[in-house]
């Protein structure tokens, strides 16, 4: 029963044909996000989740084969589902619930399997959206965004975290989570995952509800 989630749109970029660069290889992306991600290389967008993050219980894989110049900044803008600034899931059935987050990607040569880079502990990831504050939003009957205990904390994405020449410096490094702990399902066992390649967040799981995530690869 999730209602449509009012955000700006993330638009995908139409990349141009252009010649294969000395430097360039071609590497393949996989990546799980629960429950909607878009990737960028270099500032550049090169993935987005096929299924919309309005869609229920939106949990799949994406895989792509592209090409990059080496070293490359990737970045990772990953979000768990929300109905509104509540932060909360199933609004008004016995369900509402907080949901919650976690994304793991590798990035391999497409022609050796050699991993390039993949998201762990190493990341830097900055929160964007949190809610609710209070957890006790959560046993509201009438839970409304930014009243009472329901109360969210919202920023805008900084201006240019896409690209390689942003320092992002001062972003608390990202938290490895647990499988048992993320639950990943609905493609993640589709993906033969790199030991090196780790479920990534915040701190908390459930009131993080929007994250940006950086790492570089073939360094």
């Amino acid at each position: 029963m999730r209602s449509p989630l009012a955000m700006p749109l993330l638009v995908l970029s139409t990349l141009a044909a252009s010649p294969v660069l000395a430097n360039e290889i071609t590497v393949t992306a996989d990546v799980w996000a629960d429950n909607w991600f878009a990737m960028y290389v270099n500032g550049e967008q090169v993935m987005e989740d096929s299924v919309p993050i309005t869609t229920e219980r939106s949990f799949n894989a994406e895989s792509r084969t592209f090409q990059v110049s080496l070293p490359a900044q990737i970045a990772i803008v990953a979000m768990d589902f929300r109905e509104n600034d509540t932060g909360l899931e199933y609004i008004g059935s016995r369900r509402q619930q907080m949901g919650d987050g976690g994304v793991i990607a590798q990035i391999r040569d497409a022609s050796s399997g050699q991993l390039l880079g993949a998201t762990d502990g190493g990341a830097r990831c900055l929160v964007v959206h949190r809610a609710p504050v209070d957890r006790a939003c959560e046993r509201e009957r009438n839970p409304v965004a930014g009243q009472g205990v329901c109360g969210f904390e919202a920023s805008a994405a900084p201006q240019n975290w896409t690209s390689a020449n942003f320092n992002d410096g001062g972003w608390p490094q990202a938290v490895v989570h647990s499988a048992q702990e993320v639950g990943p399902k609905d493609g993640y066992d589709r993906i033969r995952w790199d030991r090196s390649a780790e479920l990534i967040w915040s701190q908390d799981l459930e009131q993080d509800n929007t994250i940006l995530c950086r790492f570089t690869i073939g360094e």
